[in-house]
């Protein structure tokens, strides 16, 4: 299973350039075989970035995330066990949504899909560069 992180996951959706070719390649395959994943905070930190104009998005947040799992993709909760895991990383207390999402790629096992230098530095947590 592959997690996307939330910029992945909107870079995606707009058919943006900045997703590589290959991590494209990877989520298609991947979603081919229902085991691309997004974590439930990716939601409410894609409304955020609306909210705040940083994001321009058509339509409605709740349809979209419908049609997405409507069409294969798994959504992860950040349930009480995730939430205690991203409390206990270090130097994510300024990011407390990168916090959660890692600590859900870690509690599922699963590569993290991300251009995020911190997070893909990080020991311990198998990821893919989104930017490749």
């Amino acid at each position: 299973m592959i997690l996307l992180d939330t910029h992945i996951l909107v870079w995606l959706d707009q058919g943006s350039e900045l997703l590589g070719k290959r991590a494209r390649r990877m989520i298609e395959q991947s979603h081919q075989q229902e085991e691309v994943a997004i974590a439930s905070v990716s939601f409410w930190e894609i409304g955020m970035l609306i909210e705040k104009g940083r994001l321009a998005f058509e339509g409605s947040l709740t349809e979209w995330r419908v049609s997405l799992l409507n069409s294969g993709f798994v959504e992860l909760p950040a349930d009480g066990k995730v939430a205690l895991a991203a409390a206990s990383l270090k130097g994510f207390s300024g990011d407390p949504v990168d916090g959660l999402i890692f600590a859900t790629a870690l509690n599922q096992e699963a590569k993290l899909v991300t251009a995020d230098e911190r997070l893909l530095g990080h020991r311990g947590l198998k990821t893919v560069n989104g930017l490749i």
